[in-house]
C-alpha cells in the first residue's frame, strides 16, 4: 500500500551548489547526506512538510545519475513513494507483470528501496522506499 510521496528526487552536477539553494536560499533542513557508492552518487534529503527533496549529484558521468544529466541535464530525476513493506510491494508489482528495474529491495538513503522501469510508469522513473525506523 502506497501511503504517501516520500520525496521527489532532482538530479544536480554539484550537491554543494544545489544545497546552497535549496538549503540556504529556501531554508530546508538537511535530514540526512551521504556518498552511497552502490548507486554512484552524493545525496542529501531536504525536510518539506510531511515529504522531502533529494538532491542526487553522480560520482562519475558513467552511473545512472551521470547518464541521465547528460541526456537530459539538471531537474527532475524521480518520484518516490512510501510502503510500509518495499520488498512486500515489489512482489505485488512483479505478480502484475510491472516492468522492474530491482528485482530485491536494496539499501538507499530512503531507506530500503527499489526502482520500477519508467516505461511501467508512463516515462517516469518511480522508486519505493520503506524508511529505516531508528
Amino acid at each position: 500500500m502506497i501511503e504517501k510521496i516520500h520525496h521527489i528526487g532532482v538530479a544536480v552536477r554539484s550537491l554543494d551548489e544545489a544545497l546552497k539553494f535549496y538549503s540556504e536560499t529556501l531554508g530546508l533542513p538537511v535530514q540526512a547526506s551521504a556518498t552511497v557508492e552502490e548507486q554512484g552518487v552524493k545525496a542529501a534529503l531536504l525536510t518539506i512538510g510531511g515529504s522531502e527533496i533529494e538532491l542526487l549529484e553522480p560520482l562519475s558521468p558513467e552511473s545512472p545519475v551521470g547518464r541521465f544529466l547528460e541526456r537530459k541535464g539538471e531537474g527532475l530525476h524521480h518520484i518516490c513513494f512510501q510502503t510500509p513493506d518495499v520488498a512486500a510491494e515489489l512482489e505485488g508489482l512483479k505478480a502484475k507483470g510491472v516492468e522492474l528495474i530491482d528485482q530485491q529491495p536494496r539499501r538507499g538513503l530512503a531507506g530500503m528501496i527499489c526502482f520500477l522501469h519508467p516505461k511501467a510508469s508512463r516515462g517516469v522513473l518511480v522508486e519505493l522506499a520503506t524508511p529505516v525506523v531508528s
